[in-house]
């Protein structure tokens, strides 16, 4: 991620469960996926977010993801929210 401050300032929801609710919900204006995280777990977030028709962005890796978000430990994806 190229800002610094990342996605830190963002209204975002971090981890598998509740962006697939805020998906689910239609509160997602974007997904982050971490690449290198389980395909069992973001194929099912992928196909939500194309048939939702939300953008989805990658991340090369989860720790990457982790640390855009201002937490200490990895992220499979991270969802950003309408305010």
């Amino acid at each position: 991620m190229s800002n610094e401050k990342g996605l830190q300032e963002e209204n975002i929801r971090v981890g598998t469960k509740q962006t697939i609710r805020m998906v689910e919900l239609g509160q997602a204006v974007e997904v982050y996926i971490a690449q290198d995280a389980d395909s069992r777990i973001t194929s099912k977030v992928i196909t939500l977010c194309e048939d939702k028709g939300v953008k989805i962005t990658y991340v090369d890796t989860m720790k990457n993801l982790g640390k855009a978000c201002g937490i200490d430990v990895g992220a499979a994806m991270v969802a950003i929210v309408n305010d």
